[in-house]
């Protein structure tokens, strides 16, 4: 398994990863899933700022992907990012989301973000057991926020502190 940054060429591989877990599961609030085009706009414009990784298994093919996006809207929170994580279904519990995740984390602490964010779609113990495993921490449950496939679901919140809090440098954008 390699993991490296996402391109825009990646985006049909990632769009296909994505689709079933939006049209089958609530686990992403979207109610459509978005176009190959769609992803490569997603991509080219989170990779100005922030950091998208994807995980290319030994036969060449996208596997999972991870990258961050902007925590809140607010300048004082400009060193905390949240993150996002998705794994093919063929794929899952073989250790591709931790070692995505753990890329990602280096990368931000590089760039100089210190803390990140999940949010956890419930009920989905696969991917509370992962965010646990990798150090996140739950901080709380928005109740009844998503109403999708017939009924509300809650969210929960999950932190990872990536480092020192104290005197921290301005954040980096990653520029792809």
């Amino acid at each position: 398994m390699k993991v490296r940054v996402a391109k825009p060429s990646d985006a049909q591989s990632i769009a296909d990863i994505y689709a079933p877990i939006v049209r089958d599961t609530a686990i992403s609030f979207e109610l459509e899933p978005p176009s190959a085009a769609e992803m490569r706009s997603r991509i080219s414009e989170t990779l100005k700022v922030f950091p998208w990784l994807v995980s290319v298994n030994g036969a060449g093919e996208i596997d999972g992907y991870a990258y961050a996006s902007k925590h809140r809207a607010r300048a004082a929170y400009r060193w905390s990012v949240d993150s996002t994580i998705y794994v093919r279904a063929d794929s899952r519990r073989g250790g591709v989301g931790r070692r995505l995740y753990n890329e990602l984390f280096t990368e931000l602490v590089r760039l100089g973000y210190c803390e990140t964010f999940a949010g956890i779609a419930l009920p989905n113990d696969a991917s509370i057991a992962l965010h646990r495993s990798v150090g996140f921490e739950p901080v709380g449950t928005y109740r009844g926020v998503g109403f999708k496939l017939g009924a509300w679901h809650d969210v929960s919140w999950w932190q990872k502190s990536l480092g020192s809090t104290v005197s921290p440098t301005e954040p980096i954008a990653f520029g792809g």
